[in-house]
């Protein structure tokens, strides 16, 4: 069923309130391994305790032991991770009370609270925050691994890149454990180098000692294999992870575009529709919106766009930087002077090549090409093999009357992924179409 009630609308904006993506976090949150039961145990008048490793567990013991620092950073952090899979941004405040209060009651040398506010930071896209945070823990425990995975998550999503490639190296030497090489990983697909990010990936895989960590492997292995053009394998990939997390989001989301290239458009339907109850975050809106779309289903497409519009209003409430999902959809569905404002105010925290790409796109949808040439060269100046990116250059060439370099970038697009978009691959492959037939 693709019918959606305005009941249903206003319920995601009541639930979403300021939604996300936490892309620039999922490394660390599943990467700091604090322990919920640090410190001292509970007298023994205290009730029984819940499981251990839960965030009950993590509350119950709080609250019998306030001066146990570990126990408040390790709730923090189960906090950011909550959020991560919920899309509740009112998480975050409780994450930062615990946090804090873990700082307060050890101010020095607190490790755990510092990747915490460094994992916290990025989740909100304060990415100079969170490298301020990076560098005390670095600085902290000079030998903890987690920690330089923090950092690098940090110059990655500043654009520091040579600087987060030494903190991955870094990281790995001191443990290759299933997160050091999933960003040793990502150092490549950065580049462009997708077969040894995938190597990497699956020794990650091989690596990963907890349901999240594989899930997470998967759901990359799948986006490898999409940006290759193997939807085949890009749809076994998610079907493998969903097999031991049925309700990951995010593979969920991995599977419906892997659906969506194979041509099933029911399938991604309703793959994007079952990641949207678990996390409505803006790129499965989108993505569900703009697939609707392009099937001519204008008044489902319509009700993802609500909720997205509803979710920037209370973004812009709340004076976080947009993300690019953000901005793009203003460019395409919106107001593109609004876009090119968002994009600018983002670039302000986060020089990463997504943001580039969308200042570009929205700098284009402006009328402000020769501009957004420089911003698609920035975003694809790394190598960096993205459909994509490819496609929002091409058009910009086009416009600028760069023919000879718009072609080059429309078959590179087509040629890396045949299917990367609803809208825009068809679009792709019209203009392609046209250039070549001019005269």
């Amino acid at each position: 069923m693709h019918a959606h009630t305005s009941a249903t609308t206003r319920g995601r904006l009541r639930n979403t309130a300021v939604v996300l993506t936490l892309g620039a976090v999922m490394f660390t949150v599943g990467a700091v391994g604090l322990s919920p039961v640090t410190g001292t145990a509970p007298g023994p008048s205290a009730p029984p305790a819940p499981p251990r490793g839960t965030l009950a567990a993590l509350q119950y013991r709080v609250r019998h032991t306030p001066q146990d620092a570990g126990a408040w950073a390790a709730l923090g952090m189960s906090y950011v991770q909550q959020a991560r899979t919920t899309a509740d941004p009112a998480t975050y405040s409780r994450a930062e009370t615990a946090l804090r209060r873990s700082l307060t009651v050890q101010a020095a040398d607190n490790t755990s609270a510092q990747i915490g506010m460094g994992a916290l930071a990025a989740a909100r896209h304060d990415f100079p925050a969170a490298l301020h945070w990076a560098r005390k823990a670095t600085s902290s425990a000079p030998y903890n691994p987690v920690a330089y995975g923090v950092l690098a998550d940090a110059y990655t999503q500043l654009g520091q890149y040579p600087a987060s490639y030494a903190a991955v190296q870094r990281m790995n030497d001191l443990r290759p454990d299933a997160p050091a090489l999933a960003r040793a990983s990502y150092t490549f697909e950065l580049r462009g180098r997708t077969v040894q990010a995938t190597a990497l990936m699956r020794r990650s895989l091989d690596a990963a000692s907890t349901t999240g960590e594989r899930s997470f492997a998967h759901t990359v292995l799948s986006t490898l294999a999409l940006q290759t053009g193997n939807t085949r394998q890009a749809y076994r990939e998610a079907q493998k992870g969903l097999r031991e997390a049925p309700g990951d989001s995010a593979l969920l989301e991995a599977r419906a575009r892997a659906q969506e290239a194979l041509g099933r458009n029911r399938q991604a339907i309703a793959d994007y529709q079952a990641a949207i109850a678990v996390a409505p975050l803006p790129h499965y809106l989108l993505g569900l919106g703009e697939l609707e779309q392009s099937l001519g289903h204008t008044d489902q497409a319509e009700a993802q766009y609500a909720v997205l519009r509803g979710q920037e209003v209370i973004r812009r409430s709340g004076r976080t930087p947009a993300d690019t999902d953000a901005i793009l959809f203003e460019a395409d569905h919106g107001k593109p002077a609004q876009a090119v404002t968002m994009a600018q105010q983002a670039l302000k925290k986060r020089k990463f090549i997504a943001v580039h790409d969308a200042y570009a796109w929205a700098l284009h949808r402006a009328g402000q090409d020769r501009q957004a040439l420089l911003q698609a060269d920035q975003a694809l100046a790394l190598g960096t093999r993205s459909a994509l990116f490819l496609y929002h250059r091409a058009v910009i060439h086009h416009s600028l009357g760069n023919d000879a370099q718009a072609r080059a970038d429309l078959e590179a697009a087509l040629r890396t992924e045949p299917h990367f978009h609803p809208l825009h691959a068809p679009a792709a492959r019209a203009l392609l179409q046209r250039i070549d037939t001019t005269p």
